[in-house]
């Protein structure tokens, strides 16, 4: 057995260009993951901060800042705990692919990063 990983997870957007890319990588990489369209069944409080504590990141560092909902809802200036509810509330602000494996968590952006994880 070589030093890949065995399972994966993929945060997933199929109208995502990035996570259509990683998605075709992790398979490329011999492994059919998980695909959780995050969507339509987004992750509870509690499993967000997971992956954001997982991958080592703060909500401010994984929210879509370019999204409408984040300027309508006036996020420039919120805190992290804020943010995070916001992403909580409105699933779209979740940034994409997030991919789970048994060797990490990485927000794949670009979507070469995954390579960390398979």
């Amino acid at each position: 057995m070589s030093g890949m990983a065995n399972t994966a997870t993929i945060y997933h957007n199929q109208r995502c260009n990035t996570s259509r890319t990683v998605l075709g990588l992790i398979r490329d990489a011999g492994i059919e993951p998980a695909v959780v369209k995050y969507l339509e069944t987004p992750p509870s409080r509690d499993g967000l901060c997971k992956l954001l504590d997982d991958a080592g990141l703060k909500p401010s560092e994984a929210i879509r800042k370019k999204e409408a909902v984040f300027k309508e809802l006036g996020l420039a200036e919120a805190s992290e705990d804020e943010l995070l509810e916001a992403m909580v509330d409105n699933p779209i602000l979740i940034e994409r692919p997030i991919v789970v494996t048994d060797k990490g968590t990485v927000l794949a952006r670009p979507a070469e990063k995954v390579r960390e994880v398979l």
